[in-house]
């Protein structure tokens, strides 16, 4: 795969098809592996360079002047690759020649950055921090920490708002240090943006504009009423600290057969009327710390009687959840009134139970904002990722926001839609499919929140209907794809990046080995992940691993080499040979079975999904795994049950989770205390090294995974024995004591690929 990750390398793009089906009927027969491509937009580029003026744009298409247009440098023209339209160049690009091209027409340039240095916001990042009190107090104090900690880490000139929330809502104003001042809503009933505004005196110095009011400095607000609640992180983090230490539980008693009263919904959306109040348009975002389920007010999950539990998966599926479609409901209108002032939500949900996840998901999602669970404010999963957030060096996340992301392609494609962080903007236009994926009949949308990680999923179709009668050297077999991202750096700048790509395209009957030389096997899983989830989320009675399954033979069948009915003759291309391995492991992982996570959990596992890159979402559908052992160095070795040895020690990256398993024999010596003994530095170093590795992992990835340290026949072993392919199990014929077995009844990878051989050669 190496000239995929060369690409990737050069332009931050993963195809599932580096070679393009080029009718219709070619890719109906690709199978239910879509033409699709996972970008990354702010992935950073050390060699590219940033121009200090803006874009040349095609006065018919709009589309960005790039390495494939073609140049007449006499007449001082260019020809647009997207609708050929002619353009003339501007007076400054006249002593354009072949000799001396401007940045944008170096071929290795395909992504290519443009400041203007003209325009530039004025309002500096907002961080609004919106903090739950319905707690234990050992939570509390764990929350307070973690949040007086990350306030010490904002950048000095970003505003900081706060609001605390349990039965009521509580803002609290920063701006009036003399006594502590602050505003109270009720949490039971939903508020609108001019009940805010008239509730917090606003404009009641000066009078309120006329109707049609957005707010902000623009319509008459003034610096200070601003102040009153926003405050720069230098000026008020002594405030803030002062909130926090004197921050009590909530105060409101709580019977012991009853759930606390509490309004996440209601507080959400009182902290995005203010941000939409004081400062629309601008770099904001709303940081919910939740720490339970919402159980009041608009968007509750549960009713107060603890008798009745929160809903399951089981729930869902019966439609006997009674408050989650209303929830939705209120969260997408939350979304879209924070994707129309452009601001960001983030959650970090810490509690035992659900807090509501599942629900929140579509205004976190739809905002570009992160998203962290764990079990408590005091786990390391929550502290470490509240840090990255803000810190800045090597493993900053580099916010940026207010991205605007727009797609222009050849003719004969159409956008079905975007799986990924980011809402529609409604363009509608010929480059709209009928079909539509995920955020899809528009050619751009918005990305209120992005970060140099942020992936996109981008679904093509192919429309072209005839097939040429023969492809000359003179007809054009290029498909172009342009993807502009519009965004606000985190210096302030306003920030363009064009990525302009080129695919050649195959048709007819003697295409299929340039189709199985282009295919991404990697991308096609990530795609595939991203596509399942999003069928069982949006289309009822779906059964994924029928759906799965049904795609793999039909694939296999189309690339396979094999005579008819003879199973044994059956063999794929090495372009295609993993894949199948893919789909056994995306079959088994979290995004497919659901069996044994909760609603949140599994909406948080897809949240990330659908955020990641190529190689980050391969290692959660297949985790990798390295073994280590006394006689060679540390090698990778396949997930599956064998791997596991009395003296080893494997590492499993899983994403989420990261396992050091020490076998039994290297269990023992390590309680006998052996590597503490001067003699057994060997042994100590063996131990310290799988750690070591680890800590690298943890250290550069967002939300930081939980770290299981367990042993052979311990408890906390579940955590690799779940994810093996179960070669041996306890009714298997591998009569060896040594060997570890499986409890399970799952079928094996072998058994799985012999089934798919026997039906894809029918």
């Amino acid at each position: 795969m190496a000239e995929f990750l060369d690409l990737e390398a050069q332009d931050a793009v993963r195809m599932s098809w580096n070679v393009v089906p080029g009718t219709k009927q070619d890719s109906s027969h690709c199978g239910v592996v879509p033409i699709a491509a996972v970008y990354t937009p702010l992935k950073p580029f050390p060699s590219m360079p940033v121009l200090p003026y803006a874009a040349l744009r095609c006065r018919n298409c709009r589309s960005v002047l790039n390495p494939f247009s073609v140049v007449d440098f006499v007449a001082k023209l260019w020809i647009c690759p997207f609708c050929l339209q002619r353009n003339h160049f501007p007076t400054h690009y006249h002593s354009i020649s072949d000799q001396n091209l401007p940045a944008e027409l170096f071929p290795q340039y395909t992504t290519i950055e443009y400041e203007s240095p003209s325009e530039k916001s004025t309002v500096p990042p907002v961080f609004f921090l919106v903090v739950d009190t319905c707690l234990i107090e050992e939570e509390l104090g764990f929350l307070r920490s973690a949040v007086s900690q990350a306030v010490g880490l904002v950048p000095e000139n970003s505003l900081v708002g706060l609001i605390t929330f349990g039965t009521y809502v509580y803002v609290h104003e920063l701006g009036f240090g003399q006594i502590p001042k602050v505003y109270v809503f009720r949490g039971s009933k939903e508020v609108t943006k001019d009940q805010v505004i008239e509730q917090m005196g606003f404009f009641a110095k000066r009078p309120k504009p006329a109707s049609g009011v957005i707010a902000g400095v623009r319509d008459g607000l003034s610096q200070e009423t601003i102040a009153r609640f926003l405050l720069p992180a230098s000026e008020c983090e002594f405030a803030i600290n002062s909130i926090l230490e004197e921050l009590q539980k909530d105060p409101w008693p709580v019977p012991p057969d009853q759930r606390a009263t509490r309004c996440t919904g209601m507080a959400l959306s009182v902290a995005a009327h203010l941000l939409g109040t004081c400062v629309p348009g601008s770099g904001a975002r709303i940081i919910g710390f939740v720490g339970g389920p919402t159980t009041d007010g608009p968007g509750a999950i549960v009713s107060k009687n603890l008798s009745e539990p929160v809903r399951s998966h089981k729930d869902l599926d019966k439609d006997s959840a009674p408050y989650f479609h209303k929830a939705v409901k209120f969260y997408e209108g939350l979304a879209k009134q924070l994707v129309h002032q452009g601001h960001v939500l983030d959650i970090f949900a810490c509690a035992l139970d659900q807090v509501g996840v599942a629900e929140i998901k579509v205004a976190v999602e739809r905002t570009g904002g992160l998203v962290v669970l764990s079990e408590s404010f005091g786990h390391s999963v929550f502290k470490d990722s509240l840090k990255r957030v803000f810190q800045s060096g090597d493993y900053d996340l580099d916010l940026s926001s207010n991205g605007i992301f727009e797609v222009n392609c050849s003719k004969d494609i159409r956008v079905q839609g975007i799986i990924g962080p980011c809402a529609s903007l409604e363009k509608k236009g010929p480059l709209c499919s009928e079909t539509v994926v995920g955020q899809g009949s528009t050619s751009a949308w918005k990305m209120c929140g992005l970060d140099k990680a942020t992936s996109l999923c981008l679904v093509f179709e192919i429309v072209k209907k005839e097939i040429p009668e023969a492809i000359g050297q003179s007809a054009n077999n290029q498909f172009y794809f342009q993807f502009l991202t519009y965004y606000q750096h985190h210096s302030g700048q306003m920030r363009l990046r064009v990525t302009t790509l080129s695919r050649r395209w195959v048709a007819g009957p003697g295409s299929i080995q340039d189709l199985i030389a282009g295919f991404d096997q990697e991308a096609a899983a990530a795609v595939m992940a991203r596509l399942v989830s999003f069928k069982m989320e949006t289309e009822a009675e779906f059964d994924p691993i029928r759906w799965l399954d049904k795609s793999l033979i039909h694939l296999c069948t189309r690339f396979g080499d094999y005579q008819k009915d003879s199973p044994s003759s059956f063999s794929l291309s090495p372009r295609f040979s993993i894949f199948p391995q893919f789909m056994f492991h995306l079959r088994r992982s979290q995004f497919v079975q659901v069996f044994n996570n909760s609603p949140d959990e599994t909406a948080y596992f897809r949240m990330i999904l659908n955020r990641e890159n190529v190689a980050n979402s391969v290692v959660m559908i297949q985790p990798s795994l390295i073994s280590y052992s006394f006689h060679s160095s540390p090698e990778p070795a396949l997930l599956d049950v064998a791997a596991i040895a009395a003296d080893r020690i494997l590492l499993l990256d899983s994403y989420f989770t990261i396992v050091v398993f020490h076998g039994s024999t290297i269990a023992q010596w390590r309680k006998a205390g052996y590597h503490n003994q001067p003699e057994h530095v060997v042994f100590a170093q063996f131990l310290q090294a799988p750690q070591d590795d680890a800590n690298a992992i943890i250290k550069e990835r967002f939300p930081v995974p939980r770290l299981v340290i367990c042993d052979q026949h311990g408890s906390q072993a579940r955590f690799l024995l779940a994810k093996l392919n179960p070669s041996a199990t306890y009714n298997s014929d591998v009569p060896a004591p040594e060997r570890e077995i499986l409890f399970t009844d799952d079928v094996s990878f072998e058994v799985f690929l012999d089934h798919l051989q026997r039906l894809a050669v029918q």
